[in-house]
């Protein structure tokens, strides 16, 4: 318990591998002996950059922990992280305001994908509601370098605007749900790769690979020669879990179409370390 009796939870909005991986960060600080999070870790910190920081820097920690990871549902058998977990939504941000109430939440982390643009404005409301902390964990974004042919799109719908233009063999790697964005494509030849079936409309000239990620590049390498693919579609998701793909296009000499991240809420507290996340809970 922390000085003022309160026990410190935090929750992570998740699905992404940054959010599994601060889950276990904290599964591990809650069995070491003596260590926790103060209650009220966090509130005095300024709005901004989470500054990166040495493990182990600044003073000890006080609180018992809990950690409960959200889920969003999307995925039928989803990579559960360590701690308590919970799936599906909570009904806007009021919903996630009354959660966090209810459930003694302290802290808030918002670590769901850079496209979860919906779920980011809730987080900032709901903790601007709750009075609670909150910190953003966003993986860094994809940058071209020499070789890459890259076209910039700020939409899905902007992708399919294009998309016929710079080849007929398209390998679509935006995720399940957009496909819909791409039905009405009915001349280009689509593959999806995805953990779940997508449901229709879908493009009609469709083939789905059923597969979990991580890929590696010779992996992507023979996907890509083997379904003759001559452009690729991508969302600007960032980290290294999918970006042996864009090597593999680059080194083919693919056209890629890249969607821009749409905007995320002014003013908040925001890094892609997690181990700086996890020192400013400890530490505030």
């Amino acid at each position: 318990m922390s000085a003022d009796g309160v026990r410190a939870h935090v929750l992570i909005l998740g699905g992404t591998t940054e959010a599994r991986r601060l889950a276990g960060a904290l599964a591990a600080t809650g069995t070491e002996a003596g260590s926790g999070i103060r209650a009220g870790a966090g509130r005095g910190t300024a709005s901004g950059a989470v500054p990166d920081v040495a493990p182990g820097s600044g003073t000890a920690p006080h609180a018992p922990l809990r950690v409960t990871t959200s889920l969003a549902g999307r995925v039928s058998a989803p990579v559960l992280p360590p701690g308590e977990t919970r799936i599906g939504g909570f009904g806007g941000a009021a919903g996630l305001a009354a959660w966090i109430a209810a459930h003694r939440v302290t802290h808030l982390v918002d670590a769901t994908h850079p496209f979860a643009e919906r779920m980011s404005f809730n987080a900032a409301e709901a903790a601007a509601l709750s009075g609670v902390p909150l910190v953003a964990l966003r993986r860094p974004g994809w940058s071209p370098v020499p070789g890459d042919d890259w076209h910039f799109a700020d939409s899905l719908s902007g992708a399919a605007a294009v998309v016929a233009d710079l080849g007929s063999r398209v390998f679509l790697t935006t995720g399940r749900m957009g496909l819909h964005t791409f039905a009405h494509l009915a001349d280009t030849w689509f593959l999806v790769r995805s953990v779940d079936p997508p449901q229709a409309p879908v493009p009609p000239r469709l083939e789905v690979l059923l597969a979990r990620g991580p890929f590696g590049l010779d992996d992507e390498r023979e996907l890509l020669a083997r379904h003759r693919i001559d452009v690729l579609v991508t969302k600007d998701s960032g980290g290294s879990a999918t970006a042996p793909k864009l090597t593999a296009a680059r080194e083919a000499g693919i056209p890629v179409v890249v969607v821009r991240r749409p905007p995320v809420p002014q003013g908040m507290r925001e890094t892609s370390s997690v181990e700086a996340v996890r020192h400013w809970l400890l530490h505030g």
